[in-house]
């Protein structure tokens, strides 16, 4: 079965946003794919108004969620929706997440990721200064779930640099890791392929990383390079910028067959710590 990757070059217009989304995904479903990946900040790129955003969403009053179960169920896909700012389930005021959804392929939501580790950090570009803890609060779960696929994991963006919850995911059973992401052009050009590429060849999972790849709102470039990399850590299609659907299909028997040759998850002699006041491993 087929996996797609959605590369964006998203603005900071939410519904002409979500208009390239439903082409771009209408494309993944035509040629085939079970499950697509949407990149980051897909529907809000640059946006200062996240925390409005994430309550309007959590009220009813927002155009995203409908838009996701409209989508998933009309194009009979499985969607993993980059991120969106959202406050915990039943708390519309509190400080929103960077939360990644798993949709079915009937519209219901099975499994929700807010993002672990948050990009404080100086980078020399344009922009100088990020600091997503201004924006959005800290998650505390690691989130796996089941899919016609395989067991998947969701992770985000700078979450890539954690080996640790990489180590984790795969403990849970993952067999497929999501990375949507929206790195900076120089972060990228530095680190991004290492670090997609490393993630596969440590969990011996598949790698469906889907970035931003183009120029945003206040001059942030970012670095796409979109990619679907196999358990051996194969880049199996990749994209460097502007808007992409890549598809690629996973072999289980050869991700079984990796799996047995180099058995590295019977001799990690480490186990990865949890993150401070995490909640055990969910089970979806």
């Amino acid at each position: 079965m087929s996996f797609a990757v959605i590369q964006m070059a998203s603005q900071d217009d939410v519904l002409a946003n979500l208009v390239a989304a439903r082409r771009l995904l209408e494309q993944a479903a035509q040629q085939g794919a079970r499950l697509a990946v949407l990149p980051e900040n897909f529907a809000a790129m640059g946006r200062r108004d996240l925390a409005a955003l994430g309550r309007a969403e959590a009220q009813g009053d927002g155009p995203i969620l409908p838009w996701l179960r409209d989508t998933t169920r009309e194009l009979g896909l499985w969607l993993v929706a980059g991120t969106i700012p959202l406050p915990p389930d039943g708390q519309p005021d509190a400080k929103p997440h960077a939360c990644s959804l798993l949709f079915d392929s009937q519209g219901q939501r099975v499994a929700r990721y807010d993002k672990l580790h948050l990009f404080d950090v100086d980078v020399a570009d344009a922009r100088g200064r990020y600091r997503e803890s201004d924006d959005y609060a800290f998650g505390n779960q690691v989130v796996v779930a089941d899919t016609p696929l395989g067991r998947l994991g969701l992770t985000v963006c700078y979450d890539l640099r954690f080996p640790e919850l990489y180590s984790r995911l795969r403990a849970a059973g993952a067999e497929l890791i999501t990375a949507p992401a929206a790195f900076t052009a120089v972060t990228g050009a530095a680190h991004w392929q290492v670090l997609t590429r490393a993630r596969a060849i440590e969990t011996q999972c598949y790698v469906l990383a889907a970035g931003q790849g183009g120029v945003h709102p206040g001059g942030r470039e970012t670095f796409g390079h979109s990619a679907i990399i196999d358990p051996w850590g194969r880049v199996l299609a990749e994209q460097a910028t502007g808007e992409a659907v890549l598809l690629a299909e996973r072999d289980a028997r050869e991700q079984a067959a990796v799996r047995q040759r180099m058995p590295v998850a019977q001799h990690r002699r480490f186990i990865a710590p949890a993150q401070p006041g995490a909640a055990p491993t969910e089970q979806l």
